[in-house]
This record gives C-alpha cells, structure tokens and sequence, in this order.
C-alpha cells in the first residue's frame, strides 16, 4: 500500500511538471496588492487621458490598415552554470517561433478545426533581434550574465541588477525578454499594458525557450514565448482568469476553464452553446506547445490597439532599434519625419509600390546613391539618382519596415511598405 501511493505521488507530480503554468494572473494579482493603484492603470492599459494625445517619444500617429509592426526584441540571459546559458542559435529560433505564430505563417495552422479556421488571423507583427542599444552602439540583442541567483520568482528579481538580474533597456523602444532559471512550475510570465516601466517585459524559463537544445517536454516549439507576448500585447487567458469566464474578446469562445495536453475536438466545457466546443488550439490557452496554432481576428485587433495614437505601445511605430544603420555611438536618433531631409522630399509614407525622392535643389539628389535597408540592416535595394525627381519601385519588397539613406547626409528615413 506505501508503494502505491508513493508511486501515485510520483506520478502526480510528473504529470503536474508536463503541465503549462502560466504566472500572469498570480503576478497581476500580487502588483495590485503591493500597490492598489495598479488595478486602474492595468484596466486602463496606460492610455493617455485623451484620444490623441501624445507624449515624448510617442509617433504622433495612428497604425495603418495593413501595417506590419516591427517590435525590437533584446534578451537578458541570466544564467548559473552551462545548462541555462543557452545558445543564440536557440535565441534565435525563438524568434524564428514569434515571427511564425505572429503572422499565421506556422505549418500547423493547417491542424486548426474547420470549425475554427475562419477565425484565425494574420496579427501582422514582427520581431527582430535589437540592433542598436539604448546608447546607439551596436548590438546582437542578447545580454548575457551570470548571476548567483539559483532561481528568481515571479516578483521582477530578475529585472534588476541589484537582485541579481538585468536593468531593462528603454521599454518605449524594447520588447524586453528576460530568460532565466524560476522556481517552482512557472514557465513564465508577461506584463500586461499600463504596469511601471522598469518592470515591463516578458519573462520565460529557460528549457522552455526555443525549439533547439535542451528543451523540456511538451513545451518543445516556443509556445510559452507565443503565450507571455501575448499577455504583453493585453490578451487575456481564453476562459478570463475565472469559471466561465471571458476574455473580451469577441471570437473567442467562452470556455469554463483551462485545457491542458492536447484534447480531442470538440471539447465541450459546457459554457455557452458553442458547437465547436473549446478553442483549445488557441495560443491563450494552456495546451501543450504542439496543440497551439492560432490567434484570432478579434485577439489581433485587442494587440494592434495597443499601438494606437495615445496607447501604451505606440512608440514602437517609431523605434529605430532594428536598423543597424543607426548606430552611431550616441542616443538612438530620432526617426526623420516624413518627407523632408535637408530639402529632400521622400514621398508618399507609408507607400505601395513607387517612392519619390525629390529636391528643387538637383544638386542634392544628382549622382547620389539611395539604399534601402531591412530591419536588419541588410541591403535588399541601392539605386542612382539621376534626376531633381526620381521613383524608386519597392514593388519586390514584401510589405514591412525599411531605412532609407541618401548618400552621405547621415539621415536615416523610416518607411513603411504596404
């Protein structure tokens, strides 16, 4: 009898360790006991009071209809010994994972229920490595110390050098990802809009980050990564944190609790009169990495909101943080605003197909290079200016964010390609 319920204990907890946990809810919730004052500025997603209003630093601009966001990413790997010093090429798959899940672009959307598959939808954001620091130098995006921290909880330890983590770098500009060694089951957690500065990133266990080198199983595929952005980006858990509860979110079926493995379709929670049961394979619940597949309609309209004028992530509009180009050894620049350059013009920005690059001084422009630039910094077009007035067709680049150049004035234009 001792044997079999030692075993049954055992089994438990091996059972419990192949489960997600998310540290959100109990984060939020620990936030606001600490200081009452964050529930309002949680319920408010850090708006500004009126519509419109900016502050500094902010793009003095709405998103457009079919924009791509470019968010910079940099990572603080904490690490003890060699198991949690990851490799970059495990970074980077990781980012590999978000670019692929952020754009409907991963192969296993395909295992999405018919059921469901009208719903799913290209959120159409991106993330890059940094490739400029805070103090214009540049960067791979990954920070890499060693601490002699043996875990960190879910309070934000490891978000500040005095505990023995890493300060984040400007969250205006950043998505800041710290990857570390937590105790207990946490997989990891992520701030939602309108919590302090200092404190605003995402933060992910270390075996559960990638989808190459010593990784635990299921969490495999850099779903927890998916999950945690997306508490970032203001979702909320499919079922709202409560029984039957909501997430607001339109498109999303009201379910009464978590999923976790992987269930058959449909799975009936019996909450609402859904047919479908269950959106189990949605990334906001707490399935395993292979189960997860989609985002909705309604989920990418709750993120892009966060970057309109007056909203909390606005100013990642206009960060100039993946554009190795900018690096110059000083503060990041400030983006040149649309349309003149020391009497250039760059028009129509954002753009379709066919920009024009003019001066009525010819001698501006006249046997100058122009080089368009990827958010990595890679030159993906270069052209002679022959002309006062020149078109240039990006009708081969995919729609995205680009940096112009324009010989040797030292100017970097930010331009969005439709």
């Amino acid at each position: 009898m001792r044997f079999l319920l030692i075993f049954c204990c055992i089994s438990i907890g091996f059972s419990a360790l192949g489960q997600r946990n998310c540290g959100t809810p109990g984060y939020v919730r620990e936030q606001v006991r600490l200081n009452p004052a964050l529930a309002a500025a949680y319920a408010s997603e850090g708006r500004t009071e009126q519509r419109g209003q900016t502050t500094a630093g902010e793009a003095q601009r709405d998103t457009l209809l079919n924009e791509v966001i470019t968010i910079p990413v940099v990572i603080h790997l904490l690490y003890k010994g060699n198991e949690q010093n990851i490799s970059d090429a495990q970074i980077r798959s990781q980012l590999a994972v978000l670019n692929r899940d952020y754009r409907l672009l991963n192969a296993d959307t395909g295992f999405t229920p018919a059921g469901f598959k009208p719903r799913r939808a290209d959120v159409r954001i991106q993330f890059c490595l940094a490739q400029v620091d805070p103090r214009g130098y540049r960067t791979t995006g990954i920070v890499r110390k060693q601490t002699n921290n043996d875990y960190f909880f879910a309070d934000d330890g490891m978000k500040f050098s005095a505990g023995g983590g890493d300060d984040a770098w400007d969250t205006k500009q950043y998505l800041n990802i710290w990857v570390c060694n937590m105790f207990g089951r946490v997989l990891g957690y992520g701030t939602p809009p309108g919590g302090p500065a200092a404190k605003d990133g995402v933060v992910i266990m270390y075996d559960v980050f990638g989808t190459t080198g010593s990784l635990r199983a299921p969490f495999t595929k850099g779903r927890t990564t998916t999950h945690e952005v997306g508490h970032w980006l203001g979702l909320k858990h499919l079922w709202g944190d409560d029984d039957c509860g909501d997430d607001g979110i339109d498109d999303t079926p009201r379910q009464k609790t978590f999923n976790f493995g992987c269930p058959a379709f449909p799975h009936l929670s019996g909450c609402g009169s859904n047919g479908n049961g269950d959106m189990f394979m949605n990334f906001m619940d707490y399935t395993d990495d292979a189960c997860m597949n989609i985002f909705t309609a309604g989920q990418k309209k709750k993120m892009r909101s966060l970057f309109a004028q007056g909203n909390v992530r606005n100013s990642f509009l206009v960060t100039m943080a993946c554009d190795s180009t900018a690096a110059q050894g000083g503060p990041l620049p400030d983006p040149v605003p649309a349309g003149d350059v020391a009497g250039i013009k760059v028009f129509p920005n954002p753009v379709n197909d066919v920009l024009t690059i003019s001066s009525v001084n010819a001698a501006l422009l006249v046997d100058q290079v122009a080089v368009v630039t990827n958010i990595q910094g890679v030159k993906v077009l270069q052209q002679r200016l022959l002309h006062a007035s020149n078109k240039i067709s990006l009708a081969p680049l995919p729609a995205g964010i680009y940096f112009l150049r324009i010989g040797n004035s030292g100017k970097t234009i930010r331009i969005v390609r439709l």
